[in-house]
């Protein structure tokens, strides 16, 4: 199963009341047909399953999509867990252009997020 590129951009918020495409996300996971993630196929792909948070103007991180038990996380420092992201129900979202999904961000607010894109991934 190949890797999806996925595009998350902000949602309508109170601040911002048009959402953003500048404040988001952009991983790669192997997604199924219907447009849901292989926990199967992530096994096999973990490493190539990255992360990258853009912000604004503010600094990138890159990171991982891991798995702990049965929840969903973007990681980005390996050996610490206050930077971990859990994405709420990832497991029964699907991944298509329009859903919603939502993200419980580093400062503790879950956000929502509105998958923008989906495409293959370069990493494929």
């Amino acid at each position: 199963m190949p890797l999806k590129k996925v595009r998350l951009e902000l949602a309508r918020n109170s601040e911002f009341p048009e959402g953003s495409p500048d404040h988001g996300y952009e991983f790669n996971a192997p997604l199924d047909a219907d447009g849901y993630i292989s926990v199967v196929e992530w096994k096999k792909r973990a490493d190539d399953c990255t992360v990258r948070r853009f912000w604004g103007k503010g600094i990138e991180e890159h990171g991982k999509l891991v798995r702990v038990k049965e929840h969903w996380m973007f990681d980005y420092l390996q050996d610490e867990d206050d930077d971990d992201e859990p994405i709420f129900r990832m497991s029964i979202h699907r991944f298509v252009p329009g859903e919603y999904v939502s993200i419980t961000e580093h400062d503790g607010v879950q956000r929502a997020f509105k998958v923008a894109s989906v495409t293959a991934s370069p990493l494929t």
